[in-house]
């Protein structure tokens, strides 16, 4: 271990522990191994932890993407479960996936990332061209998920059987500064049932 008055001046600070002010949750950022190389997540969890009991949430944003495109949803969503924005594979800091690579194997870095969580169910949101991943990952691993949101995703087939909702959540652009308007944010904490 290098002792702190030695470490690289490019790095970035330290994190201060717990929620931010007044108690939201403070969106954190981890690396997890895929076929790909790292995948980088932007995540929040509960004060008290938030590997518990509750359905987990996983972000998906259109591609190529950034998981940022989910920070102005992710803390109002982590007050009582997990949630998770990874940076697809090419975008944000996650590594490259091979030249022509698809949803398919888009969604291939997304599975590992979920079996190396070992989720026990999840909840998907996804949002534009993030639809056709989130088909790819339910075809992949469809007894993991148990509910699906669409954001301004069209033209996809619906799983039979998947309670689905759709609705525009707004979220625009890869920086997710926006806060997602009250209504919409209400009738999606209805939906997953997080209130």
């Amino acid at each position: 271990m290098v002792p702190t008055s030695e470490r690289r001046a490019d790095r970035r600070p330290a994190a201060p522990p717990g929620p931010s002010a007044a108690g939201t949750p403070r969106v954190r950022r981890a690396y997890f191994e895929t076929r790909y190389g790292q995948l980088h997540v932007h995540h929040v969890m509960p004060s008290g932890g938030g590997f518990d009991e509750a359905t987990t949430v996983l972000c998906i944003p259109g591609a190529p993407g950034s998981g940022r495109a989910f920070y102005g949803l992710l803390p109002a969503l982590g007050h009582n479960r997990s949630c998770y924005a990874p940076d697809l594979p090419g975008a944000g800091e996650s590594d490259p996936a091979p030249p022509g690579a698809g949803a398919p194997e888009l969604a291939g870095a997304l599975t590992d990332f979920l079996d190396s969580m070992r989720f026990r169910r999840i909840h998907l949101i996804a949002h534009g061209s993030g639809g056709a991943l989130a088909m790819a990952l339910i075809e992949a691993r469809r007894p993991l998920v148990s509910k699906l949101v669409l954001s301004a995703a069209v033209g996809l087939g619906l799983p039979p059987g998947l309670p689905t909702l759709q609705l525009d959540l707004g979220l625009g652009g890869e920086s997710g500064t926006r806060p997602v308007a009250e209504p919409e944010l209400q009738r999606l904490i209805d939906f997953l049932g997080m209130n």
